[in-house]
């Protein structure tokens, strides 16, 4: 990855769908997204670029493993905790 071209932003969201993920932009247009939704407890990957290559791909699921934590929130889990 060139790191001068490339930017990797980190973020939550919690409309739709209930999580948090990676943003990998290159040149300023955004290529992959890796989301883990805590509701559906799945981490999917989505690509807004035509050709990825495979080492910017195995980069960005590296980022992901090392920004993101694995494990999902349990959300029944808080709401016990609390009553």
């Amino acid at each position: 990855m060139e790191l001068k071209k490339d930017r990797v932003i980190i973020a939550s969201d919690v409309n739709e769908r209930d999580g948090i993920g990676i943003e990998v932009y290159r040149n300023d247009k955004l290529v992959v997204e890796i989301f883990r939704d805590d509701t559906d407890k799945t981490r999917t990957v989505t690509v807004f670029k035509e050709n990825v290559s495979l080492e910017l791909m195995e980069e960005c699921i590296s980022i992901f493993k090392k920004e993101i934590p694995w494990d999902f929130i349990d959300y029944s889990e808080i709401e016990n905790e609390k009553n």
